[in-house]
């Protein structure tokens, strides 16, 4: 079965076939099952021949060749994979057992685990908040829901038609007028006093959109939201106490040897201070509000004239749904997008409504403006309960795995004790980085997938942020575009689209696309955090997408023909290179940082079974990838494209 659903609707009976079900594309996402500039339509509705994620055999197409699952040359990658997986698990547990001599060194960072006789790796922060505060989310995901159909029931009027234009305007101002308070009394509660400071920096920005000289908004608009990042790090989010002292310039004088009190202002700041909410450090999850920051101001600044953009495509016409006869009530995804909202709608109650709607506010997925818009007055036709009760389980299933790797492989607490990495063998040094980063990628996508349920219980269908798992990629860009993918797609709205996109059909279109690159990552890193080792990610990145693109214009499938499989294996061995570079750039921004991976290097390199491994692995990968290719292969004999 392709990892993350890349095969088949499932047919039949049996917990086989509903596993199976559950794994489909479409029960992950729509998107990836509809084009984006096609209407939704339920799959069984759709004619045979029109079933993009159907599992019956249809001969090749589109230059796919025929399926090598039979074949002799993957019967050996079978054996390899039977041989090579439970291994690499096998290796990360066995430094991970109490038996180990380093264990005393690490056990510090254990927890009490829920398995019977082994403690669990809780040593993660980001992952220990998500664990801890489960139990409560939870809670909110069914009140959030219950009180709006509450407050539909008070407010409805028994006159009004579900399906009227009337109807339709009555469902939008319940969801945003819904939207609006919850989000005030959400950013109380999480917040407290900081609160007002959110809210200050929403009117802030709302005052740039709609108050500067049109031409000036983009320019206001980004300088205003990049230095929010920076002040919003550097101010450590502007405690009132802190800013009281600095009005009243008391700002280093000790209390203690102070002769008369403070001034009112400092005890009334350091007062309030005191009351940050659940989460008083409400700007380290703030820069996601800042991408809807940014996505409201653009698109109201591209509404004043019908502009907008959508991959690569510019209207210019705020009427084109009535040119194009459109179904306001079931657009596509890329209509829901571009075409802009109604004047009246980009208001502060909506804009507010937005930046702060409950489900996404804390970590995503991202939404545009106008897509929220639309989806509040029209209920997306992608929505429907089977669909999201699978998705539920299909979230469960990634959580029962995230605890079962924490309970066997504390390659976490490994980490974070400082090991003596001469201790560890090549094979112990390389697999602990690599289940490193697959916990990295586990403990982004549980928050993403929980809070992307909660909005589907709550009608809003946002995109999904991850596509494939970590170890189904080869391709540095295609790992881009699945990786947090509504973050990638509002760069692309927002940031890359607007510079020129990409081409290298000359030596000085390629430069310009380089250098786009680096404009973009260099705002990815920044965006995470303002810290060197994601700046060096975000540049190492944009270096190791250059030999891929090199090659990919130096070496074309058109020249092997009649040599397919030649072709094949020479796009797997450079795909093997694209994977150690992946693996080493992510390291580097979300693990062990450039200290640690000069480390990592040194020791698969100290002596001669450090080179044996690595070819072992190397060899490893290239069966891994020839799967993936083929997995591709299948989707494309579907008629999907995933571009990654």
């Amino acid at each position: 079965m392709a990892p993350n659903g890349g095969s088949g609707s499932g047919s039949g009976t049996g917990p086989l076939a509903f596993l199976r079900n559950i794994y489909t594309l479409d029960t992950l996402d729509t998107r990836f099952t509809t084009p984006s500039g096609v209407p939704y339509r339920p799959l069984e509705a759709r004619s045979p021949d029109k079933r993009r994620d159907s599992t019956s055999p249809k001969p090749p197409t589109n230059g796919t060749s025929p399926p090598k699952w039979k074949t002799p040359e993957f019967y050996l990658y079978y054996l390899v994979f039977l041989l090579a997986v439970p291994s690499m698990f096998y290796v990360a547990y066995s430094v991970s057992r109490p038996s180990d001599p380093r264990y005393p060194k690490f056990e510090r960072f254990l927890s009490e685990g829920w398995i019977p006789g082994r403690k669990i790796d809780n040593s993660d922060a980001q992952y220990r908040t998500f664990r801890r505060n489960l139990p409560a989310m939870a809670a909110l995901l069914l009140f959030h829901p219950l009180l709006r159909r509450v407050y539909n029931m008070v407010t409805t009027r028994g006159d009004v038609k579900e399906n009227s234009a009337e109807g339709v305007e009555m469902r939008f101002r319940q969801r945003t007028s819904f939207d609006f308070v919850f989000a005030l009394v959400f950013l109380v509660i999480l917040h407290g006093f900081s609160a007002i400071k959110v809210l200050v920096i929403l009117a802030g920005n709302y005052a740039i959109a709609k108050g500067m000289p049109r031409r000036y908004v983009p320019v206001g608009t980004w300088v205003f939201n990049i230095c929010t990042l920076f002040a919003n790090e550097v101010c450590s989010g502007y405690r009132f106490g802190y800013v009281a002292r600095l009005v009243t310039g008391t700002l280093g004088i000790d209390r203690k040897n102070m002769v008369v009190d403070l001034p009112a202002v400092v005890r009334l700041g350091e007062w309030m201070d005191g009351f940050g909410g659940l989460m008083g450090r409400w700007e380290i999850l703030f820069n996601i509000t800042v991408l809807r920051l940014v996505s409201f101001s653009l698109d109201y600044y591209w509404s004043l004239d019908g502009r907008n953009t959508v991959g690569g495509v510019v209207e210019r016409d705020a009427d084109t749904h009535k040119k194009k006869n459109l179904d306001l009530s079931n657009l596509s995804e890329r209509d829901r997008i571009a075409l802009p909202a109604q004047k009246g709608d980009y208001s502060f109650r909506n804009y507010v409504g937005y930046a702060v709607y409950a489900p996404l506010y804390l970590t995503g997925p991202i939404i545009t403006f106008n897509d929220y818009i639309s989806q509040s007055r029209y209920r997306s036709a992608t929505i429907s309960s089977a669909r999201t009760w699978k998705y539920a389980i299909r979230f469960l299933l990634v959580l029962l795995c995230m605890e079962l790797v924490l309970h066997y492989d504390y390659v976490g607490a490994i980490s974070k004790s400082r090991p003596e990495w001469s201790t560890y063998t090549p094979a112990q040094i390389s697999l602990l980085s690599y289940f490193n980063l697959h916990i990295v990628w586990l403990k982004l996508l549980l928050p993403w997938r929980f809070f992307r349920l909660w909005s589907l219980v709550d009608g809003i269908d946002p995109p999904e942020n991850m596509l494939r798992c970590m170890s189904n990629n080869y391709s540095a860009l295609s790992f881009w575009r699945g990786w947090h993918r509504s973050y990638y797609r509002w760069l692309l709205r927002y940031i890359y689209i607007p510079l020129g996109g990409s081409s290298f059909r000359s030596l000085g279109q390629g430069v310009r696309t380089v250098v786009t690159y680096l404009v973009v990552f260099t705002f990815v890193a920044l965006w995470h955090d303002i810290k060197l080792n994601l700046l060096i990610w975000g540049w190492l990145v944009v270096l190791f997408f250059i030999p891929e693109i090199v090659a990919g214009l130096l070496v074309r499938k058109e020249d092997f023909k009649g040599r397919e499989r030649t072709y094949r294996w020479l796009c797997g061995l450079g795909g093997v290179g694209n994977v150690l570079m992946m693996i080493s750039a992510n390291l580097v921004g979300f693990a062990v940082g450039l200290d640690g991976l000069k480390a990592i290097i040194s020791g698969v390199f100290r002596d001669y079974s450090g080179l044996v491994f690595l070819v072992t692995a190397c060899t490893a990968l290239f069966v891994g990838i020839q799967v993936m290719f083929e997995i591709r292969q299948g989707e494309l004999r579907r008629g999907i494209n995933l571009k990654c």
